[in-house]
């Protein structure tokens, strides 16, 4: 292609990303400073290359898939996120005091908030959670609760009735004796230690050591063999005052996909790198209307997936600037 024809390429992929609408010859004769029949031409050109297509409606030309996909990798110069924006997302991933988990599903809020599309977080706990404290707390009538935390800021909660044969006292003092003896034990590694390292101890300790252990047993059996992936999905409705969505049947397709586990999950699996990512239309395997851009994350033993999905008349300069942000940001607190 000659240097006219992608600046016209150009031309016409913004303009229908701001208006939605079909472009013209007219339109552009100003802003590349030759004449209609000219435009009409390169335009043709371009759409013998399968970048462009014609409206049905119009005259005017729209991009094709193939046309996005040119001027993402080609023309596209990704946007500088502005310092207001920055400073709303700087401000959560600095605070200390927020779990990662938390701090991705506000990062999601406000990057639905900046760009007005559909946001996901796909996060994932590593194996490298390990055992901070275990507590119990008694209830009324002989219901109890195991309390288990990680190093990572995960809490998880069993509930118990202890037979009327077991005092309150002896199971706090099992709990005493796993505090002791398994702080600082990766979660998966917890459960054989219990039954080889800490069964025989509280054996000699404790006279009905068998339901006792049971109870801890169980509890960290359940955390080791809950799925840790977590999905946070914000902005679901952005999608659809997008023009695209304009009838009833195109709003339940893009609603059910949403509900989709694997659909999600799809979004996860792709990837190249640890950059940021676009897969447009088709290649989005998750809907063929819809541009999925994303990147991943890795930081205190947490890793997931941050995707923006929207339609492919998407901003992808924006889009693409306020990724490439989130990743350092996130890689630069994980030096």
């Amino acid at each position: 292609m000659s240097e006219r024809q992608k600046e016209l390429l150009k031309e016409i992929v913004e303009s229908y990303i701001a208006t939605a609408k079909p472009v013209g010859s007219k339109s552009l004769c100003k802003k590349l400073k030759c004449s209609s029949a000219t435009i009409r031409n390169e335009m043709a050109h371009l759409e013998n290359l399968g970048l462009l297509e014609k409206n049905h409606i119009s005259s005017g030309r729209i991009p094709s898939e193939a046309g996005y996909k040119f001027y993402v990798a080609n023309l596209m110069k990704p946007k500088e996120l502005s310092e207001k924006d920055a400073n709303k997302l700087q401000t959560i991933f600095r605070n200390q005091e927020l779990a990662l988990s938390d701090a991705m599903e506000a990062c999601m809020e406000i990057i639905s908030e900046i760009t007005n599309y559909t946001s996901i977080v796909l996060g994932k706990s590593s194996l490298e959670n390990a055992l901070q404290q275990v507590s119990i707390i008694p209830l009324k009538e002989n219901n109890i609760v195991a309390l288990v935390c990680t190093d990572k800021g995960i809490v998880e909660n069993k509930k118990f009735v202890l037979p009327t044969t077991i005092s309150i006292q002896e199971v706090v003092k099992t709990c005493e004796i796993i505090n002791k003896m398994l702080v600082g034990t990766p979660i998966n590694e917890v459960s054989v230690r219990l039954e080889y390292e800490i069964k025989p101890v509280i054996a000699e300790k404790i006279e009905q050591y068998e339901t006792i252990f049971s109870i801890f047993s169980q509890t960290f059996h359940d955390i080791a063999a809950k799925p840790t992936e977590t999905v946070h999905v914000s902005g679901k409705n952005l999608l659809l005052n997008e023009p695209e969505y304009d009838n009833v049947e195109e709003i339940r397709n893009i609603m059910a996909k949403f509900e989709d586990a694997s659909l999600i999950e799809k979004i996860d699996s792709t990837g190249k790198d640890g950059g940021v990512n676009i897969y447009i239309g088709e290649e989005s395997e998750f809907d063929p209307n819809v541009t999925v851009i994303k990147t991943t994350y890795k930081r205190n033993g947490e890793e997931g997936t941050i995707a923006i999905i929207g339609p492919k008349r998407m901003e992808y300069d924006r889009v693409v600037g306020l990724l490439t942000f989130i990743n350092k940001e996130l890689n630069k607190e994980d030096e």
